[in-house]
């Protein structure tokens, strides 16, 4: 980022000046949301926008798949997240002159937004064509607390001279779409990452009403019958004499001061917005619930929002916050990322999480596993009621899960790909619906979920019975082999590198299948003894039968992970290693990501990654693998993967830092962390990558600070860059929180809340209770299992209170084997 534009503020994103330049970059950045609500950083003015966006999670229109050639079972309808109508314009005019940002004469600028806040605000001076000086300042804020709100100030000041001023405050729907050609005006773009642009109006009016301070209009969608309705409130607040005009049709609700302005009076416009939307309930009862919504506002005031606002946001960082000894950028960064992942998950309240949160449009707004594997992980770990509700979308819909595994003939329940409401909308069946291990990662986000948080009441209902459903679909889509001595495969499927697609005994998919097929027999085998009412429940809701459970565990043990003795690494699937290996070192910048440059079938013939694959099983299964298995992987991958999706960089970190290439950890570190404030994916402007926002707090928290949770207990095994002086970060484990603070020597942990736990650092177990509890590092970046079970920690205490003081040989500055891999 541009130092001077964009100063590196550790609790704030700021811009200096604008810039035509990159408003799709800006606009993504500086966006507002909660998880269900979400605005583009667009200026008030309306005019000078990449585009305009409001979504609200889950709002989208259906529209029919048509194949080139169609078959049994492909997607029939598809999903898009629609643009709602928007409330942020607000224009100005003085002495009739509009402001534009593109061709003001702005004498200063600054637009940010504070982290601990929540609020987007914007600070201008004008001169205007006529030489008077005007101060406008803005705010924005979609509330955290009441998640159906924006509230919005607009305050103008002429400082030098007097002029008549107009405002103009809007809400618009102003559907990209030309009703005379039947066609969108906008560009129909190839790129499979962005929207798709709908060819028929999809918003149509059911009611527009104003009164002298409220407007409402209310809509019910084309195709999928949602109904969405939106109002406002407005009230000026000046010492100016003034006059109102109100205006509303069915795209457009108008409020319109003209205000005789006088040098030093300020004039204060606050604008109150709702939005409410529904599958099926009619517009007129929406609009009621606007108005409940709007008469709170007018009760409590704007100053009790913004308080609310900030409370929330303080409890959010208390529990949330990482704390880094590097330099300002890298931290204004990771406090970032980890605000994108609160606006794009904290009010989801039972649905999913967008892919690009509700920053943008791209990917259509559609659900997908990375949901499960980089957004709930840390929702678990610091907001564990916010990582229920994400699992319990995917729960509301096990009928619809049935529906789908049934149509692929295998029994239980198989997930969509990609989705908003339920179904699968993914029309590319290679690298969509093929990639069966969704229910292995919806899978393994419940263990976790119920590992960390030992919530009995959602897994011994709703997440056992996903459990099941989803072994059930494993034990019936793989074979036993016995060619080879009875091996139980899976074949047909694509792993998560998208590159390789519909193939036999993916390392990943069985690999998780495995772990999905014993977590579900054990938490059965659990239920049925701790809570027969529970199990009964269970078996009546599923129709277990007492031999499903054996025979999970039969192919849970027989499942085959391939392993070439040759090379010594996990072949990604079967015949992967035998195919000719992509030239990348001869490939020009310009022809990546590959997917845009190269048919599927010709990147299918090499061994080219589009993202991390038996890496990422490394990390979600660590205890599964060994150190050299690891490290030989790790070395064998890398060099062929080519990082096009943003959800590579910060695994490839963490494995990177265990397997001792510490340098390189932190070079895929700050890979993943910059891929949108630095734009290194080249599409930020269609939205956040919220995964890879996510999965930066695992780089740090399970890279650096060692975490390794794929068991009941906490364990750490830390790695903290050389050039770090510190890392703290918390964690949220079965209602206690603990403080972590990692130093070069030393690793502490403080309980802040709750019950004393239990966790271990590298083999050792400990309690931490009121007394903190340190832990002497020998050492950081090796790999040296013997000595970490005889000699583990100097100076530290085990969980059963005796001292640790052997002494251990200082190996702290010890050179690793840390040769460089080749270039990707």
């Amino acid at each position: 980022m541009d130092d001077h534009r964009f100063p590196a503020e550790v609790w704030r994103l700021v811009e200096r000046y604008p810039s035509n330049k990159d408003l799709g970059l800006t606009e993504t950045l500086f966006s507002v949301g909660n998880g269900y609500l979400g605005i583009r950083g667009n200026p008030e003015e309306g005019r000078e926008s990449y585009y305009s966006g409001t979504f609200i999670n889950g709002l989208h229109e259906t529209w029919e798949i048509r194949h080139a050639e169609n078959a049994y079972g492909f997607a029939r309808v598809g999903q898009t997240m629609i643009n709602a109508p928007s409330s942020s314009m607000i224009k100005l005019y003085v002495d009739d002159e509009p402001l534009l940002l593109s061709a003001a004469d702005l004498l200063e600028y600054e637009r940010s937004i504070d982290f601990r806040e929540g609020i987007l605000r914007r600070d201008l001076i004008w001169r205007t064509p006529a030489g008077k000086r005007v101060r406008v300042r803005s705010t924005r804020m979609v509330s955290f607390t009441d998640r159906h709100l924006v509230l919005m100030t607009f305050e103008v000041t002429m400082l030098e001279g007097s002029a008549p001023i107009a405002i103009s405050s809007q809400i618009v729907n102003k559907e990209d779409y030309d009703e005379l050609s039947g066609q969108r005006t906008s560009v129909n773009y190839d790129d499979p990452r962005r929207n798709r642009r709908l060819d028929h109006r999809v918003l149509h009016s059911q009611l527009y009403w104003n009164s002298q301070r409220r407007m409402i209009l209310g809509y019910q969608l084309a195709n999928s019958g949602m109904t969405v309705a939106v109002g406002a409130d407005h009230s000026i607040r000046t010492s100016n004499d003034y006059e109102e005009l109100d205006d509303t049709k069915p795209d457009q609700g108008r409020k319109i001061y003209r205000i005789d302005a006088e040098e030093g009076q300020p004039i204060l416009i606050t604008k109150a917005v709702a939005y409410h939307t529904s599958r099926g309930v009619p517009v007129r009862e929406l609009s009621d619930r606007v108005r409940r919504t709007l008469d709170r506002v007018r009760e409590n005031g704007f100053d009790y929002y913004h308080g609310e606002q900030w409370q929330w946001l303080a409890d959010f960082w208390r529990r949330s916050d990482v704390e880094v000894g590097a330099a300002p950028r890298v931290q204004q960064a990771i406090r970032w990322c980890i605000y994108q992942v609160a606006q794009a998950a904290a009010r989801a309240d039972g649905m999913g999480v967008p892919a690009k949160g509700l920053t943008g449009d791209g990917y259509e707004g559609h659900y997908f596993w990375d949901t499960e594997v980089y957004v709930v992980p840390f929702l678990t770990l610091t907001a564990p009621e916010q990582a229920r509700n994400a699992l319990r979308f995917r729960s509301m819909h096990i009928d619809q899960a049935r529906d789908r595994a049934r149509e692929l003939s295998v029994k239980g329940a198989l997930f969509p790909w990609r989705t908003i409401n339920g179904e699968e909308a993914s029309a590319y069946y290679a690298a969509g619906t093929a990639q069966y291990h969704i229910d292995a990662d919806i899978a393994y986000a419940l263990g976790h979920y119920g590992a960390m948080t030992a919530d009995r009441e959602f897994m011994d209902g709703e997440g056992v019975v996903v459990l099941v459903e989803t072994a059930r679909m494993w034990a019936d889509l793989g074979f036993w082999r016995v060619s080879h001595g009875a091996t139980f495969e899976i074949h047909g499927v694509t792993g998560p590198d998208e590159y390789t697609t519909v193939v036999n005994n993916n390392t990943y998919t069985n690999v998780m299948a495995r772990w999905n097929l014993r977590l579900a027999a054990r938490r059965v085998r659990e239920l049925a003894v701790e809570s027969p009412v529970a199990y009964d429940r269970l078996v009546r809701a599923t129709g277990l039968e007492p031999g499903e459970v054996n025979e999970w565990e039969r192919c849970a043990d027989g499942m085959l992970i391939p392993f070439d003795e040759r090379l010594g690494i996990h072949p990604q699937d079967d015949a992967f290693v035998v195919k000719e290996l992509w030239d990348l070192e001869n490939t020009p910048p310009d022809r990546y990501p590959l997917l845009l440059h190269h048919h599927p079938l010709v990147i299918y013939r090499f061994q080219v990654l589009k993202q991390a694959d038996v890496v990422l099983a490394l990390f979600l299964r660590s205890s599964e693998f060994t150190q050299e298995e690891k490290r030989a992987d790790f070395e064998y991958y890398d060099p062929i993967t080519t990082g096009d999706s943003s959800l590579s960089a910060v695994m490839q970190s963490i494995i990177a830092a265990e397997v001792g290439h510490q340098e390189m950890a932190l070079e895929y570190f700050h890979a993943g962390l910059f891929v949108d404030i630095g734009n290194t994916h080249g599409n930020t402007s269609d939205g956040v990558h919220i995964a890879s926002a996510a999965g930066t707090w695992r780089a740090l928290v399970s890279g650096f600070g060692g975490l390794r949770d794929d068991d009941d207990l906490l364990n750490f095994d830390p790695r903290l860059p050389r050039s770090w002086d510190y890392l703290t970060f918390r964690l949220t484990y079965r209602g206690s929180r603990i403080k972590v603070h990692l130093t070069r020597r030393l690793i502490t942990f403080t309980l802040e809340h709750g019950e004393p736990i239990r966790l271990r650092v590298r083999g050792v177990e400990y309690e931490v209770g009121e007394v903190p509890v340190e832990v002497a590092l020998a050492h950081q970046g090796l790999n040296l299992p013997e000595l970490a079970s005889t000699h583990p920690v100097i100076g530290g205490r085990r969980a059963d209170g005796t001292l640790i003081t052997a002494e251990v040989p200082d190996v702290a500055d010890a050179e690793y084997r840390t040769e460089q891999l080749p270039a990707v």
